[in-house]
């Protein structure tokens, strides 16, 4: 017998709380947004904004305070120091927004600050890696170019998975080259033109009436924004590896998504007449058959990601807590945002299983 935390017989109102989750939601979301409008955008790290990265070994730990305090002294713009590895490495990591500095320059002031703060700590630089502006702003487009691509790929995938509907896929992919194409001709920066595309492709979902692609790209849309808001809240730092957590993201909760989609396309075949008279019924039928599961999928990836984040070290340190945020987050989505938004269709529409050939009566 499989593990089941769930009772068979669960029958918990998702559907009747959805306006409070929908309040929700629109709280954190107006929070995260806001405090991204007021700051001019994420907090860009170097890997995006262009800076220096200096890793220093210490033969022993140094007091963390103090040796904070004296490379403070430096004045070097956008300083942050932070542990590396595990505490026995006695590696830490500097973090300078400025790319211009010459390398020489940057070890010599290091190596004066560290010497008049800690002058009994032997210590060497073990790495020094300078990103450029220039590049810093290519690997902000190249990845702000993999977010939106994830998302049309997905609504294009889930479009032709539950509907059969590949011609209104190709229609939405089409339209949505085209309204790019325009928008790049009046010169729309890419931060406009990513947030433009992922408006007309919602907007194509809804007009061409592809009900699941969109519940699971709103989904989606809805956990990417949320984790990027609480990194903006809390003043961390977005670069490639929370990118990288992004698309881990997108990925956890479209799983998600598919399985309460896939129940909830199975209940509405055999119980078509049904749905039709209490499609909100079946919705919540459809999220409690599939809660255990979802629970059980949730909790094991949360205690994996919970160990990274308390003992996998400081450099994958937020790309762990952003993993928090995304799995809690999308769990949650697929129940209260995915779900939900079909309830606004008529069931039938949601129905779109190609008619199977019926067999020929025997005289």
């Amino acid at each position: 017998m499989g593990l089941s935390i769930i009772k068979p017989d669960t029958r918990i109102n998702f559907i009747g709380y959805r306006k409070v989750a929908f309040v929700l939601s629109a709280v954190i979301l107006f929070l995260g947004v806001g405090s991204l409008l007021i700051k001019g955008g994420p907090s860009y790290g170097i890997d995006f904004s262009g800076g220096q990265i200096v890793q220093i070994k210490f033969d022993s730990q140094p007091e963390f305070s103090v040796l904070k305090d004296g490379l403070e002294e430096t004045g070097l713009p956008g300083l942050t120091v932070q542990r590396f590895g595990q505490d026995a490495d006695n590696e830490y990591l500097l973090r300078i927004s400025a790319s211009e500095i010459p390398s020489d320059t940057l070890r010599d002031t290091i190596n004066s600050a560290i010497g008049a703060a800690l002058p009994q700590a032997n210590h060497h630089i073990q790495r020094l890696e300078m990103v450029g502006p220039k590049v810093g702003a290519d690997l902000r487009a190249k990845a702000l170019e993999a977010l939106f691509y994830a998302v049309l790929l997905i609504a294009i995938y889930i479009s032709g998975r539950f509907e059969q509907r590949w011609f209104a896929s190709a229609v939405m992919a089409g339209g949505l080259a085209l309204g790019i194409y325009l928008l790049k001709l009046i010169g729309v920066p890419l931060g406009g033109l990513i947030l433009a595309a992922l408006a007309i492709t919602v907007g194509l979902c809804w007009k061409l009436k592809l009900n699941y692609a969109l519940g699971a790209v709103t989904a989606l849309i809805h956990d990417v924004t949320i984790t990027v808001g609480v990194f903006s809240l809390l003043n961390k730092e977005f670069d490639l590896t929370i990118v990288a957590a992004l698309l881990t993201i997108i990925g956890y909760s479209l799983n998600d998504t598919i399985i309460v989609f896939d129940r909830i396309r199975e209940n509405i075949r055999g119980k078509a007449k049904q749905a039709k008279r209490d499609f909100a019924a079946l919705l919540n039928g459809s999220i409690n058959q599939t809660l255990s599961r979802t629970l059980l999928t949730s909790g094991t990836t949360l205690l994996v990601v919970l160990c990274l984040y308390l003992f996998g070290g400081g450099v994958i340190h937020d790309f762990a807590f952003a993993l928090l945020i995304g799995v809690l987050v999308g769990t949650y989505s697929s129940v209260f945002v995915a779900a939900p938004i079909l309830l606004g269709f008529d069931p039938a529409t949601l129905q779109r299983e190609p008619k199977e050939e019926q067999p020929e009566e025997n005289a």
